[in-house]
C-alpha cells in the first residue's frame, strides 16, 4: 500500500480535489467583499461621508469593465440613492454576502464530507481485501479484535481528513490571507501587528502539539492491545473459569486501563495547556488593536470605519488560523495512524488479486493431485513434513493414518492450501495449486477438518456457504428500489469497491446437483442424512417458534395434528403421556401460573415477575381471594423446602428438581418465614408478597408432591382464570396469547403446538417417547421436510457456538460434501464421534460421493484405523515422513508401522 496518506488521497481523489479547490478560489471573492462592506456602511450612510449636502445622493451598483490596453468603460450606470436608501441597500448587500458565503461553506463542507466518506470506504475495503489475501501463517500471529479495531476505528479519522487534506489549507489559508491583506490595506502598522501575532501562533503552537502526537500514538496502541485482550478473554472464557484465573484477568485489565488513563490524563493536561496559550495569543491581538488603533483614530490617522473594519476582519482571522493549526496537527496525526495501519497490513507473500478474481464457471480439475519433494514447517521453523512426494490420481480413494504429529494431517492441510510449502510444491495436473485461480482449486478441492468455523447466521446459510462463489442470477428491482440500486453501484465504483449485489442469487445449484432453488432441498436432505444430522435439526426445529403468518398452511396442519397425536397415543396405550390444555379444566402437569394465565406472555410487561405489577391481575387476585390462598400456599411451600433442603450443599441434585427455588434463595425464604409467621397476606409488603406467591405460581403437584393442590383449589384457579380473561382490557389481551385448541400459538415452540399440553411426570422417559411419536407422525403426515426446513433457519450464534462440538463437526463435513468436487480432503473431521458412528458416516459419505455416477478422489485422514479397508490405498506417516504406501491387504501382510497402528 501507499505509505504516504497525502499521496494516497491525491491518487484516488485528484479530480474531485481540483474541482473543490476551484470552488474555494471562487468563494474568496464574496469573502473579501464582506470585509470591505462594513467600512463603507460606517463611513458612508452612517457617518455621512458623501452626503454632506442636503438631498445628496450616491450612485449604487455601477458596473465598469476594465480591459488591458483599452481602459475602463461602463456596463451599467447604477442607481442614484439617498443616504437612508444607501444604508438599506448596503445592508441588504451585506446580508446577501452572508448568505452567499454561508452557501459556499455549506457546499464545500458537504462535498468534503462525501469525499472523505468515499475514501474511508475505499481504505476499509482495501484493508479487508488484503486480509483476504494474507498467507495462512499470518493469521497465527494476529488477533482478530486488533485487526477489526484497526479497520473499524483507527482508520475512521482518515476519512474525515480526506476532504480536508487539500481543501482546508486552501480554504483556511485563503481566508486568513484575505483577512490579513485587508488589514494591511486599512493600516500598515495594524497589519504588522496582526502578522506578527499570527507568526507567533503558527510557530509556537505546532511545536507544543508534537507532544500530543506522541501521546496520541501511545493511546492508539494501548487501546488496540486492550481490544485484543478483551477478545482473548471472550474466546478463552472456558479456560478462565476452568482454572479460576478470572481475578488474574481482572488485574491485567485494570493494569491496562490504568495505563490508558495515565496516557489520556497527560493528553488532556497538555491539550488544554496548548489551548490556553493559543486562546491567550488570539485575545492579545484585539487588545493591541484597541490600544494602538484607538490611539491612531484619536490622532486622526485612522478613521472609525477602518478601525471597525480591521477589528471585524481580525475577528475572522483567529478562527481560520486556529483551524489551520488544528489541520496541521491532524495531518501529522493521521499520517502516523496511516503508517501504523499500513505497517500492520504490509506482509510478505500476499496472494495475487488475479488468483481471487471472480469466476462464475470453472472446468473440472484434470490430472493428479501431487506433492513433490514437499517440506512443511510451523512458525517456529520446526519441520512437520520432510521431502515427501506422493500422487493422488483422479477417482482414487486414499486413507492416511499415523500417530499424532506424524505428518499426515499437515499433508492434508497442504492439499487444502491451509499451509504453504517451505520447499517443494503441491500440484494438480502439473500446475502449482498456489498459482491457480481460487475459482478453480477452491471449487475443485473440498476440504474439511475438525477445526470448523461457522459464521453468524442460520444453519442453512452455513451449510450452503461453499456454494456461494459468484452472483449467478441478478436480483430484480423496480421503482425507487431500482434507483437506489443504481446509486449503490455508482457509489461503489467511485469508492473503488466491487458493485456485486448481496441480494443476487449466489448459490451454485449445479454444484449441489440441482438446477434451481426448488430442487436443492433433496440434496440438502441427502447430505444431512449422510452425516446423521437430520435428527439434530429436527430437534432444533421442534424447539423453534415460528410465525404462522409466514407458513399458514403448515400451521393449520400442525393444529390438525393435535387430534392425530391423541389418537396415536391412545392406540399405543400411552393416553396418559400428555396432559392437554382444556379451556374449562385444570392441567395438573402445568404450573399454577400457566393454569391461571392459560396463555403465553408475548410482552416483557407481563412476563415473569412483571405480571404481579399489573393492575388487572392484582384486581382479579383480590376479587377471588386467590391472593390470600396462594400466599398461604407459598408460605407452606417455603416451610417445606427450607425444612428439607436448608442443610443440603448447593450442588445437591435435589435442587435440580426444585424448579421454584435455588440454593441461593434458601436464606431469603428463611428470613421471610420468620418475618411473617402467624401473619396474613395483608401484612406483607409488595415485594415480599410477590416472592412468596411466586413459589405457588411455579408449583406442579406431580413434580414437587407437597400435596398442596386440592380439587377445590384447582377449581378456584379455573374460575379466577375465567374472570381474568372475561374482564381483561384490550391492551392486556394483546400482550397475552391465550391457549386455543383450534389456533396455532405463535409464541410457543413447534413441539408445544403439536402437544398442546404438558408431558406427564409419571413417565421417566416421556420426552424421548413423545419426540419419537411426534417425529413418526410428522413423517406420516408428510410434514417432515417442512419441519427440517424450519430447523435449517436455526441461528448458530457467534462461531456456531449454539451447536455442540459433535454437531459442528457433522455440519462442517456436510458443508464439504454438499458440493460436487473433483477432490475431497477430509482431515480427521469427526474426532468427537465414537468409532461406530465414524464407521457409519464414513461408509455413507463414500456412497454419497458416488452420486450420479461421479467418481471423485477422496483423501481421508482417519482417526479410526480400522476403516482403512474401505479405501483402495493407504498412506502411513511417521515422524514427518511417508513410511508406507500400499493397499490395505498388502500392508496387513507386512510387519510395519501400519500393522502396529491397526493392532493398537
Amino acid at each position: 500500500m501507499e505509505n504516504r496518506l497525502s499521496r494516497y488521497i491525491w491518487t484516488h481523489t485528484r479530480k474531485q480535489q481540483l474541482f473543490i479547490l476551484l470552488v474555494v478560489a471562487v468563494s474568496m471573492i464574496p469573502y473579501f467583499m464582506s470585509f470591505d462592506l462594513p467600512k463603507r456602511i460606517v463611513n458612508g450612510p452612517i457617518q455621512g461621508k458623501g452626503f454632506e449636502q442636503p438631498g445628496a445622493t450616491e450612485t449604487f451598483f455601477d458596473i465598469n469593465l476594465w480591459l488591458p490596453g483599452i481602459g475602463s468603460f461602463p456596463l451599467f450606470g447604477g442607481i442614484e440613492l439617498t443616504r437612508m436608501q444607501t444604508l438599506y441597500a448596503l445592508s441588504a448587500v451585506f446580508l446577501l454576502l452572508v448568505i452567499i458565503n454561508g452557501l459556499f461553506k455549506l457546499y464545500i463542507n458537504t462535498y468534503k464530507g462525501r469525499l472523505g466518506e468515499r475514501l474511508l470506504r475505499r481504505i476499509r475495503f482495501d484493508l479487508v481485501d488484503r486480509i483476504l489475501r494474507f498467507p495462512p501463517t499470518q493469521f497465527k500471529r494476529m488477533k482478530g479484535a486488533e485487526v477489526s479495531s484497526m479497520v473499524k476505528d483507527e482508520v475512521e479519522p482518515l476519512g474525515g481528513f480526506t476532504g480536508d487534506a487539500f481543501v482546508s489549507p486552501a480554504l483556511l489559508g485563503g481566508q486568513a490571507l484575505t483577512a490579513l491583506a485587508f488589514i494591511f490595506m486599512q493600516n500598515l502598522w495594524l497589519g504588522f501587528i496582526a502578522a506578527f501575532m499570527v507568526g507567533i501562533q503558527a510557530t509556537i503552537i505546532p511545536r507544543m502539539r508534537r507532544r500530543l502526537l506522541v501521546l496520541g500514538r501511545e493511546r492508539q496502541i494501548t487501546a488496540r492491545e486492550l481490544a485484543g485482550r478483551v477478545s482473548e478473554i471472550v474466546d478463552g472464557i472456558g479456560t478462565i473459569h476452568a482454572y479460576d484465573t478470572s481475578n488474574y484477568e481482572r488485574a491485567d485489565i485494570a493494569s491496562r486501563l490504568g495505563r490508558i488513563y495515565k496516557i489520556r490524563y497527560d493528553l488532556y493536561q497538555w491539550k488544554f495547556m496548548v489551548k490556553f496559550i493559543n486562546n491567550f495569543l488570539a485575545q492579545l491581538t484585539p487588545f493591541l488593536f484597541y490600544c494602538i488603533g484607538g490611539y491612531l483614530a484619536l490622532r486622526g490617522e485612522l478613521d472609525i470605519g477602518q478601525l471597525v473594519a480591521v477589528i471585524s476582519a481580525y475577528k475572522d482571522l483567529p478562527g481560520p488560523l486556529k483551524e489551520l493549526i488544528d489541520w496541521d496537527q491532524l495531518r501529522q496525526d493521521v499520517q502516523v495512524k496511516f503508517q501504523q495501519v499500513v505497517e500492520q497490513f504490509s506482509v510478505d507473500q500476499l496472494i495475487d488479486p488475479k488468483i481471487q478474481a471472480i469466476g462464475a464457471t470453472t472446468a473440472a480439475l484434470s490430472g493428479p493431485l501431487a506433492a513433490s519433494n514437499l517440506t512443511l514447517a510451523d512458525d517456529s521453523g520446526a519441520r512437520l513434513l520432510e521431502h515427501v512426494s506422493v500422487e493422488i490420481r483422479p477417482g482414487e480413494k486414499v486413507a492416511i493414518i499415523g500417530s499424532a504429529g506424524s505428518g499426515g494431517d499437515v499433508l492434508a492441510e497442504a492439499f487444502g492450501r491451509l499451509i504453504w510449502p517451505e520447499s517443494g510444491r503441491v500440484t494438480v495436473g502439473g500446475e502449482d495449486i498456489l498459482q491457480l485461480p481460487e475459482s478453480v482449486v477452491g471449487r475443485g478441492i473440498s476440504y474439511a477438518s475438525s477445526d470448523a468455523y461457522f459464521f453468524y447466521g442460520s444453519l442453512r446459510d452455513n451449510l450452503l456457504y461453499g456454494l456461494k462463489h459468484a452472483p449467478l442470477a441478478a436480483a430484480t428491482y423496480e421503482g425507487s428500489l431500482a434507483a437506489h440500486r443504481k446509486w449503490e453501484r455508482q457509489e461503489a465504483k467511485l469508492a473503488g469497491n466491487p458493485d456485486h449485489d448481496m441480494n443476487d442469487d449466489w448459490i451454485d445449484y449445479s454444484a449441489a446437483g440441482a438446477t434451481r432453488a426448488e430442487d436443492l432441498f433433496p440434496s440438502i436432505l441427502a447430505v444431512l442424512d449422510t452425516v446423521q444430522l437430520s435428527k439434530d435439526i429436527l430437534d432444533l426445529a421442534l424447539r423453534t417458534a415460528i410465525n404462522p403468518a409466514d407458513r399458514p398452511d403448515f400451521a393449520e396442519r400442525i393444529v390438525a395434528m393435535r387430534q392425530a397425536l391423541r389418537e396415536e397415543l391412545e392406540e399405543a396405550g400411552l393416553a396418559g403421556l400428555v396432559a392437554y390444555f382444556e379451556p374449562g379444566a385444570y392441567n395438573s402437569e402445568a404450573t399454577v401460573g400457566e393454569n391461571f394465565l392459560f396463555g403465553n406472555a408475548v410482552s416483557d410487561a407481563v412476563r415473569g415477575r412483571n405480571i404481579a405489577k399489573n393492575a388487572h391481575f392484582r384486581s382479579v387476585m383480590r376479587q377471588t381471594s386467590l391472593e390470600r390462598i396462594l400466599f398461604d400456599m407459598g408460605y407452606s411451600i417455603a416451610e417445606t423446602a427450607v425444612e428439607l433442603f436448608s442443610d443440603l450443599p448447593p450442588d445437591h441434585p435435589f435442587f435440580q428438581q426444585l424448579t421454584f427455588m435455588t440454593a441461593d434463595d434458601i436464606p431469603m425464604y428463611q428470613a421471610l418465614l420468620q418475618k411473617y409467621a402467624g401473619k396474613s397476606v395483608e401484612d406483607a409488603s409488595d415485594d415480599d408478597r410477590g416472592a412468596i406467591i411466586r413459589l405457588s405460581f411455579n408449583y406442579v403437584e406431580p413434580r414437587h408432591r407437597f400435596g398442596l393442590l386440592t380439587p377445590e383449589l384447582m377449581a378456584t384457579i379455573v374460575d379466577a382464570r375465567r374472570l381474568f380473561h372475561e374482564t381483561m382490557p384490550d391492551d392486556l389481551a394483546a400482550q397475552i396469547e391465550r391457549y386455543d385448541p383450534e389456533k396455532y400459538l405463535a409464541s410457543a415452540t413447534l413441539m408445544d403446538n403439536v402437544l398442546f399440553g404438558r408431558i406427564s411426570q409419571k413417565h421417566t422417559d416421556g420426552s424421548n417417547r413423545i419426540r419419537s411419536v411426534v417425529s413418526a407422525l410428522l413423517n406420516a403426515e408428510g410434514l417432515i421436510e417442512e419441519v427440517l426446513d424450519i430447523g435449517l433457519d436455526f441461528n448458530l450464534g457467534a462461531g456456531g457456538k449454539r451447536l455442540t462440538a459433535v454437531q459442528r463437526q457433522k455440519l462442517n463435513l456436510a458443508r464439504a460434501i454438499i458440493r460436487r468436487s473433483d477432490y475431497y480432503i477430509f482431515n480427521r473431521p469427526l474426532p468427537s464421534l465414537d468409532h461406530r458412528l465414524q464407521d457409519e458416516i464414513v461408509r455413507d459419505v463414500m456412497k454419497l460421493l458416488k452420486r450420479n455416477d461421479a467418481n471423485p478422489a477422496v483423501v481421508w485422514v482417519l482417526s479410526n484405523t480400522s476403516l482403512t479397508s474401505l479405501f483402495e490405498r493407504v498412506l502411513v506417516f511417521d515422524r514427518g515422513a511417508l513410511v508406507e504406501d500400499d493397499t490395505h491387504e498388502k500392508l496387513t501382510q507386512n510387519n510395519g508401522i501400519f500393522k502396529q497402528l491397526v493392532s493398537s
